[in-house]
């Protein structure tokens, strides 16, 4: 029997690691820049944590959540998104007495049971960023700046933001009723989760892919033509504030999110590409969430970023990563008392803070620089009986094609592997 790696999700092979170090590194700075605090939450949590904040009639927790039961009988979800489990963190460890707002993001690994396609995999890697007690259409404007700026320092472009107000608890019932009244009478022509969505989540039905509901959809109530004044100031507001940083923006009326806990903002940012599943980040507010979680209302805001989407792209664009390296050596050795000899100078180099590889053992020195070269060393180290017997060792630079004899000196080794002279 050959075992494979499970459906959804995927290997991440040594050539590939290059693209996900870049998206960490570059993450975390970005993160750094804004005033960001990691946080890591654990990969499960109660599963009720997800019932409450992301909604127990949609379809992330209806269909989409790996949902156990331990063995001390506790009903356990593998983490489907970040957001909920750092409100969660937010509140157990006090957060609210720390000076307001609390800036947070995360790098983790995501979890939904869906079906397998490009850029949707049931294990996923997010980057997010949530402020927390901050109600301000300034920490809305924030938090898509930190993911644009980011997707723009890595490198891509021709991006698009697409935005939607869809409301709070004040004026989101009459939008609802308005929207609910408009899809009634096409009941006949829903596809069967709308038909239920129409009754149990009407928000969704503005979610919805199947073809069948588009033209639906498309002549559908607008949610910023409902909006309550407060809320409208904000939206207002919001729009001003994308002016005064330059992101140009595109108002979408169908965008709704796949979360309950949203209000007010909501946004998407999508590459140049065609199809359904090419969103980079996105996310919205979240103001009555921690309520919900049974906190004290707190304002929230923020986004997740799916980095296999984001490395996709990168690939696609061919858009360099490779950060800059220090020098890798190979000591190749032709001989008994040469390998234990170069296993020790090897170790030593580490030591010295010098990459260092042993050359394969049973091979010959020529069989040893091609291996040098497939591993993109940058120097050879050579040592055979006659340089243990003048306690000299060959240093190759293998970019410049061209070798010396030097003394067997660590000191001497590490100045020349890292480029400097011999004073």
């Amino acid at each position: 029997m050959q075992f494979q790696a499970p459906r959804g999700t995927s290997d991440v092979l040594p050539h590939e690691q290059e693209y996900w170090r870049f998206f960490r590194s570059r993450a975390e700075e970005m993160a750094a820049r804004f005033g960001y605090e990691r946080i890591d939450t654990p990969i499960f949590e109660d599963a009720r944590l997800f019932v409450r904040g992301v909604g127990e009639v949609t379809d992330i927790v209806e269909k989409e959540t790996y949902t156990f039961e331990d063995r001390g009988g506790d009903l356990l979800t593998l983490r489907p998104e970040g957001t909920a489990p750092v409100c969660r963190a937010y509140l157990e460890h006090g957060m609210h007495n720390l000076p307001q707002p609390v800036r947070l993001y995360y790098l983790l690994p995501g979890f939904r049971y869906e079906r397998p396609q490009s850029g949707r995999y049931r294990q996923h890697h997010q980057f997010g960023v949530e402020i927390l007690g901050d109600a301000d259409a300034a920490a809305d404007v924030e938090v898509i700046e930190v993911g644009w700026r980011f997707l723009e320092s890595i490198g891509l472009r021709n991006l698009s933001l697409e935005v939607n107000s869809i409301g709070d608890a004040q004026c989101r019932p009459r939008y609802v009723e308005e929207l609910q009244a408009y899809y009634r009478p096409h009941n006949d022509r829903l596809c069967p989760d709308c038909k239920r969505r129409l009754e149990e989540n009407p928000l969704r039905l503005l979610d919805c892919k199947q073809v069948s509901c588009q033209p639906i959809i498309l002549e559908a109530p607008h949610s910023v033509d409902y909006l309550c004044d407060a809320c409208e100031s904000h939206w207002d507001t919001l729009k001003s504030f994308f002016n005064v940083l330059g992101l140009p923006y595109k108002l979408n009326h169908r965008l709704a999110r796949g979360f309950d806990y949203y209000t007010r903002t909501v946004f998407e940012v999508t590459p140049p590409v065609e199809g359904q599943q090419n969103v980079l980040f996105g996310g919205g507010r979240y103001d009555g969430l921690m309520q919900e979680l049974g906190g004290r209302p707190t304002p929230g805001v923020g986004f997740g970023m799916g980095a296999e989407r984001v490395i996709a792209n990168l690939m696609r664009q061919e858009i360099p990563v490779a950060e800059e390296s220090g020098p890798r050596v190979m000591v190749a050795h032709v001989g008994e008392d040469a390998r234990r000899a170069a296993l020790g100078l090897a170790s030593e180099l580490r030591r010295e803070g010098v990459s260092a590889v042993l050359g394969p053992a049973d091979r010959g020195l020529r069989s040893q620089l091609r291996y040098a070269s497939h591993i993109d060393a940058t120097h050879a180290i050579i040592l055979g009986d006659d340089e243990l017997k003048e306690n000299t060792v060959v240093l190759r630079d293998l970019g410049m094609g061209e070798q010396e004899e030097i003394d067997h000196s660590l000191d001497l080794l590490v100045r020349r592997i890292n480029g400097a002279a011999e004073p």
